[in-house]
């Protein structure tokens, strides 16, 4: 092969090279749209269980929750612990686990530490209620309003203030 054939050979492929991107966007035909949903998406898992707790169902909610057992979900344990403070008779002690478990899974859960908190406020523990409100200032941090911050707050200092 000569080098003028060579060169001629060369810019042929180097043609093709820079033709070949619009050979492949030349089919225009559309993508078929997708087919239409008619089913609504599925709730969130919680969502039953939150319900019965927005409506002070506590039984309804610790038997929702126990049957979907997210052990190893902190909002799971966070509401599990709520309900079982809640109830008629609370569970203190339970509650106290449920918060543990969501705290070691999410040691800044908002909700989780403000009913510790609050847990502890009705254990009558004033220091450890202040140690987890300092946590939750922290965990907090520049969020302005801290909904979960300004209602331990509160509760803290109405402890305070209550006659003893």
């Amino acid at each position: 092969m000569t080098r003028q054939t060579s060169l001629a050979t060369l810019g042929v492929l180097a043609s093709l090279a820079l033709l070949a991107p619009h050979a492949q966007a030349a089919d225009t035909t559309p993508e078929p749209p997708p087919p239409p949903r008619y089913s609504a998406p599925a709730a969130a898992p919680l969502a039953t269980a939150q319900g019965h707790i927005k409506a002070a169902r506590w039984g309804a909610a610790i038997d929702e929750l126990k049957r979907l057992n997210l052990e190893r979900d902190a909002d799971w344990n966070n509401l599990m612990g709520f309900s079982l403070r809640k109830q008629a008779t609370p569970d203190l002690e339970g509650a106290q686990r449920h918060y543990d478990a969501a705290l070691r899974l999410n040691p800044n859960h908002l909700g989780a530490l403000e009913y510790v908190g609050e847990l502890a406020l009705m254990k009558k523990d004033l220091p450890a209620a202040e140690a987890y409100l300092a946590r939750l200032q922290r965990a907090c941090g520049i969020a302005n309003p801290c909904e979960p911050l300004e209602t331990l707050k509160k509760a803290v200092a109405a402890y305070k203030a209550a006659p003893k």
